[in-house]
């Protein structure tokens, strides 16, 4: 016959047994847990401003309960042709509190950019506890707008890109051709976006007569490739003197409603202080009424 256990022995080999267990299941818990990390998104986009300076947009964002969200923090090293040659670092950065990050291509890469008339950049993440190493790549052809204008306002736009060896024209690329202003892009005209025809050109007349311009009347004329799935972002500019001149008034010593200290308008001035006479008139009035209430209970 087996001896009874004591209580506290029979309570010590419960929590040897719990311990086992949950030893037991740790390990399967650890793997749980790093299968459930997120798929991350990396995009990679490509930007050619006025064919002079180019850069690239990179975005982070992953599914979140059915819903694409944009993922901050997340480290990036860009590379440009292959990532698997060091020296084809192109620079790292990091996605900022809405998943976007800026990269300058720099000088540096101007050897392998002139290798091909193609080019593939490509931005690798690095791993972190909520994702693994991802990958994004973006390949686009080279490419580049030249923007003229002829006689009667009117703006020609041509795109071509490097076939080979040989800037070629290309047809049925959509654009954008408007004015540059703060807030934004304004269309040259009612047409929202032109397409470019069998010689890779389009025509737009300029049509926002007395748009204000700067103090000598120009305005900077803008054309775009916007999001093109093969030659990515493209702009072109020109100055151009169809605007009307712009000549800023400065109320800075006159006397308005929103003038520094000193000159507001007198009317103001005048209710302002009436509000502030009135006010203490009345205060006074009735210290001296209690002041003789006071002498008519001394009697």
């Amino acid at each position: 016959m087996k001896p009874l256990l004591k209580p506290k022995e029979m309570k010590m080999k419960t929590i040897y047994k719990s311990l086992i267990i949950i030893l037991g299941f740790l390990p399967i818990a650890l793997m749980a847990q790093k299968s459930e990390k997120g798929t991350l998104v990396v995009g990679v986009g490509y930007f050619n401003n006025n064919n002079t300076t180019h850069h690239l947009v990179l975005k982070t964002k992953s599914k979140v309960n059915g819903k694409f969200k944009n993922i901050p923090d997340i480290k990036l090293a860009v590379y440009i042709s292959s990532d698997a040659v060091k020296a084809n670092l192109l620079g790292s950065v990091t996605t900022n509190d809405v998943g976007d990050a800026v990269l300058l291509i720099p000088p540096s890469a101007k050897t392998e950019w002139l290798k091909s008339p193609n080019q593939t950049f490509v931005a690798v993440s690095s791993p972190n506890q909520q994702f693994d190493e991802t990958r994004g790549e973006l390949a686009i052809t080279k490419a580049k707008l030249q923007i003229d204008t002829a006689e009667g306002k009117m703006v020609n736009v041509k795109l071509v890109a490097l076939i080979d060896t040989l800037w070629t024209a290309i047809a049925d690329v959509e654009m954008q051709i408007g004015v540059k202003r703060l807030d934004g892009n304004l269309s040259v005209n009612e047409t929202p976006t032109f397409t470019t025809d069998s010689v890779g050109g389009t025509t737009a007349e300029f049509k926002r007569d007395s748009l204000p311009g700067d103090t000598k009347g120009n305005l900077v004329l803008i054309a775009s490739v916007i999001d093109n799935e093969v030659y990515g972002n493209i702009t072109a500019e020109m100055i151009v003197p169809w605007g009307s001149k712009f000549l800023h008034t400065s109320n800075f010593d006159h006397r308005t409603l929103f003038a520094r200290r000193g000159h507001s308008p007198i009317w103001l001035e005048l209710l302002a202080y009436s509000i502030v006479v009135v006010v203490w008139g009345i205060i006074i009035f009735l210290l001296f009424q209690i002041r003789k209430i006071k002498q008519l209970g001394a009697v």
